[in-house]
């Protein structure tokens, strides 16, 4: 018998310990939303409520991923990005960034970041990669990004264009903390050619029950949210140059026609941007 198995073990044991059961988190709610079972009772339970504030919020979830994949798309085939950066991943559903993108370009690269343990549990077990192609995964916060390209220069070449990915991630980041400083550190460390693909909740006087949603989230659930206006979340893109057709909302960003002529709107704003 080798250590391999032993080490297994020991990484899984320790994942398992940093899981909270007794409190709702983000990430396996909206794997609820989406309609997953790497949840628990306590995030249902939430999940419900939070839907029962406000009905449509469960299609925030759905709306994020088909941008995630409509930017995806863009990005590998027209554009001809093949490196991806992934900050935030969330657990595995289907049409991962990974997939997306090896879909069209099997010599694709992704680096997955995030600091959920069951997450990370359930990357290390589904998200594969290409053979012609690479898939890595770092358990690492998005504050930390030192150590982030650190670890995801191993598997990509930042002197050639890289695609950002930050869905949804940016909301857990308060204003005390410099957000869009963070945002801007991120994407100075990449070269020209670069694109930032970036989501977020939004406040909206004609989305009230969105507020009062997030209130509940705030006094219950981990982490906390913080919601801005879409000119707050255009703000991250500055200096760059959007594509159209801008910041909007994600259900209304490049929709495919089966989508009808003009999807509903949902209070998750989003854009990609270039890096001249």
């Amino acid at each position: 018998m080798t250590d391999i198995p032993a080490a297994a073990n020991g990484v899984a044991a320790s994942l398992r310990a940093r899981i909270n059961t007794d409190q709702p988190h983000t990430a396996r709610i909206w794997n609820y939303w989406l309609g997953g079972k790497d949840n628990y009772e306590v995030d249902r339970e939430a999940g419900d409520r939070i839907r029962q504030l406000h009905p449509g919020i469960g299609q925030y979830a759905l709306a994020d991923r088909l941008f995630l994949g409509r930017a995806v798309r863009h990005l590998a085939g027209e554009v001809g990005i093949r490196q991806f950066l992934d900050i935030g991943t969330g657990l595995p559903t289907a049409d991962n960034t990974h997939e997306v993108a090896q879909r069209i370009a099997p010599e694709s690269r992704i680096v997955y970041v995030d600091n959920d343990p069951l997450v990370l549990a359930h990357a290390r077990a589904l998200l594969t990669s290409t053979p012609e192609g690479r898939t890595d995964y770092l358990d690492e916060d998005l504050r930390n990004v030192d150590a982030i390209f650190e670890h995801a220069s191993r598997t990509l070449d930042f002197s050639r264009p890289v695609a950002l990915i930050l869905l949804g991630v940016v909301i857990f980041i308060g204003d005390d903390e410099d957000p869009y400083g963070l945002v801007r550190q991120l994407t100075d460390r990449l070269p020209a050619g670069s694109h930032l693909v970036l989501s977020h909740t939004i406040t909206s006087p004609s989305m009230p029950d969105v507020d009062e949603a997030v209130r509940f989230w705030n006094e219950h659930g981990t982490p906390k949210l913080t919601q801005r206006t879409p000119a707050d979340v255009t703000r991250f893109f500055d200096g760059l140059r959007l594509l159209e057709p801008g910041v909007v909302s994600c259900s209304r960003w490049r929709p495919e026609p089966a989508d009808g002529p003009e999807p509903a709107e949902v209070a998750m704003f989003g854009g990609v941007a270039r890096k001249d």
